[in-house]
């Protein structure tokens, strides 16, 4: 199947109600893995870099290029995104080697800054046909965010995506990246009234911390791309111990990446039904 933008993943599921998985590639299995899930769900996904998962590699290339091969050959809709790049130059990399979308992150800069910055990136995005994605609050660590000050304020994320022209937001409702325990507390009336307030999709960062009960509630009352990896990472590093610690005389990594992978695609296949039901 032809790679499928970003844009028309995103877009149908948003009318529909609907909620798409996005999930974040860190090496090749991670990739293979969330396609496979996705082709055994028959449902649409989005494969995700972040700017630390460039570092990690030393170039965005390898791990792209790679991305988006399976991305072309899946048989189901896929889309490869670049998540929470603040690097200006690696947008224009992501772009020039043909992912779908880019979440560009200047949510650390005063207001002002980050309305200027965001809206030179999504000019030059948007004249080669990418959609963009930014994000508006803070979705910070565990720590501190829940405290109401780190909340998306409905008014100014309306007035931020009119003056950027974002096609896609990533808001703060009690989200937290990088948790290892589902328990986050979403605000289901600051997703609503966020929703009410724009008219592009919500996206909810730091996924891994919320319940299945709640991602069903969150996409209920406005969100559309539910953004997950540590999950998925906790998911894998755990299988592998376990083989590493059922054999430990192993020394073939594909005896024990390959059942990460098997592990990491079935639990892409559950979630994006989970995250599909309405």
């Amino acid at each position: 199947m032809p790679l499928t933008s970003t844009g028309d993943i995103v877009g149908p599921a948003r009318a529909e109600g609907r909620g798409v998985g996005a999930f974040n590639v860190v090496q090749m299995e991670h990739a293979e893995a969330i396609v496979a899930g996705a082709e055994h769900a028959a449902l649409p996904v989005v494969l995700q870099i972040s700017e630390n998962t460039v570092r990690y590699h030393g170039s965005l290339v390898p791990i792209g290029l790679a991305a988006l091969a399976l991305a072309r050959a899946a048989s189901v809709p896929v889309a490869v995104h670049l998540d929470h790049a603040e690097a200006r130059p690696l947008v224009r990399e992501a772009v020039e080697l043909g992912f779908t979308s880019v979440m560009f992150d200047a949510s650390r800069l005063p207001y002002e800054e980050n309305v200027a910055a965001t809206r030179a990136v999504t000019a030059y995005c948007h004249r080669a046909g990418v959609w963009v994605e930014a994000e508006l609050g803070e979705v910070g660590g565990k720590d501190g965010v829940h405290a109401p000050g780190t909340r998306t304020d409905p008014d100014e994320a309306r007035a931020f995506a009119e003056a950027t022209a974002v096609d896609a937001l990533a808001v703060a409702v009690g989200n937290s990246h990088a948790m290892r325990t589902r328990d986050a507390v979403l605000d289901f009336g600051l997703v609503t009234r966020l929703r009410d307030s724009l008219d592009i999709p919500l996206v909810l960062h730091g996924s891994s911390g919320v319940c299945d009960a709640d991602l069903v509630r969150a996409v209920a009352a406005g969100m559309t791309k539910v953004n997950i990896s540590t999950h998925l990472n906790t998911l894998f590093t755990r299988t592998v111990r376990d083989r590493l610690e059922e054999s430990p005389g192993v020394v073939d990594p594909r005896r024990y990446l390959g059942a990460a992978r098997e592990a990491v695609a079935a639990e892409v296949a559950r979630l994006l039904g989970v995250l599909a039901a309405r």
